[in-house]
């Protein structure tokens, strides 16, 4: 089992890993939309922080040495589902081979984000 981290996406506010990597399988933990250089959270609405979400997700995966292409299943968390479509078409332009995805609506995400993802991936 191999610890992965990078400096390009947020540190963990935790006690966890950015990612994990075992028998060629990478598993992230959620990426909320915090913006590494600033520590803050970036975007005012669900599109600004998807956005982030997806730039965090996809430096933790570089660092492994994979793409957001070998990605082969994602866990979304939306704190309110009225966001689905806007959170979706933020998530097409990134996710375009269409990993198998669970998305779920949850009560509240860590520093009351609009979402969360995590992801799971193929070396």
């Amino acid at each position: 089992m191999q610890k992965i981290h990078t400096n390009n996406a947020p540190a963990a506010i935790g006690p966890y890993s950015q990612a994990i990597e075992t028998n060629g399988l990478i598993f992230t933990s959620g990426q909320i939309p915090i913006d590494p250089t600033t520590g803050k959270i970036s975007g005012s609405n669900v599109e600004e922080q998807t956005e982030r979400i997806c730039e965090n997700l996809k430096a933790v995966l570089e660092a492994a040495g994979v793409f957001l292409s070998n990605v082969v299943k994602t866990t979304c968390f939306l704190a309110d589902m009225s966001d689905f479509a806007a959170f979706n078409a933020v998530y097409a332009k990134y996710f375009t081979q269409n990993p198998a995805r669970s998305c779920v609506a949850v009560k509240t995400l860590p520093k009351n984000v609009l979402a969360e993802i995590e992801a799971i991936a193929v070396k």
